[in-house]
C-alpha cells in the first residue's frame, strides 16, 4: 500500500511538473527586425494541450523595401517553469513588396522555422521572445535566407 502510494505521488507531481497551459487563442502584435523593421497582427490558437497554430500578417519596411506578408506557423510548446514555456514550429508564408530603389514590386513565398521562449503572467498577457528564419524569395526581394527577432505583446482568452 505504502509503494503504491508513493508511486501515485510521484505519477501526478511528474504530470504535474510537464504539464502547461496553452491559452485558447492569443491575440496582439509581433515587433522585430530582418532587413528593416517589422510589426505583426499576431494571432495563435490552441490545436491540443501541447500544440498551437500562430498566424501573422506583418508590415516590413526599410530604406530600399516595403513589404506585407501572411505567414502560418505550427508550433509545439514544452514547459520550463511556473509561466514559462519554450516553443519550436515550422510554417510558411506569402507576401508582396515595393523595391524603391529600382522601383520594382512583386509577390514572394517563404519557409520559415520557428525558435522561442514565452512568460504568461497571472492576468490575460502573454510576453515572448523568438527568432524565425526565413528562406525563399521570388529572385527581386528576399531571395535568400534572413533571420527574423522579435518580441511579442498578447492578450490570451
Amino acid at each position: 500500500m505504502k509503494n503504491t502510494l508513493i508511486c501515485l505521488i510521484l505519477l501526478f507531481g511528474i504530470n504535474y511538473m510537464f504539464s502547461q497551459e496553452i491559452a485558447d487563442h492569443t491575440i496582439g502584435l509581433r515587433m522585430g527586425s530582418n532587413r528593416g523593421f517589422g510589426t505583426e497582427i499576431s494571432y495563435q490558437m490552441k490545436i491540443k494541450s501541447d500544440n498551437r497554430a500562430e498566424f501573422n500578417l506583418g508590415w516590413r519596411t526599410s530604406n530600399s523595401v516595403n513589404a506585407i506578408k501572411l505567414n502560418g506557423l505550427y508550433q509545439w510548446v514544452w514547459p520550463l517553469e511556473q509561466g514559462f514555456n519554450w516553443y519550436a514550429g515550422v510554417g510558411g508564408g506569402l507576401g508582396s513588396f515595393s523595391n524603391k530603389n529600382i522601383n520594382n514590386s512583386g509577390s514572394f513565398i517563404f519557409a520559415a522555422g520557428d525558435i522561442g521562449i514565452e512568460y504568461n503572467f497571472d492576468f490575460p498577457l502573454q510576453a515572448s521572445i523568438d527568432l524565425r528564419p526565413e528562406i525563399g524569395g521570388n529572385g527581386y526581394f528576399d531571395n535568400s535566407f534572413g533571420v527574423d527577432l522579435a518580441l511579442g505583446i498578447r492578450y490570451r482568452f
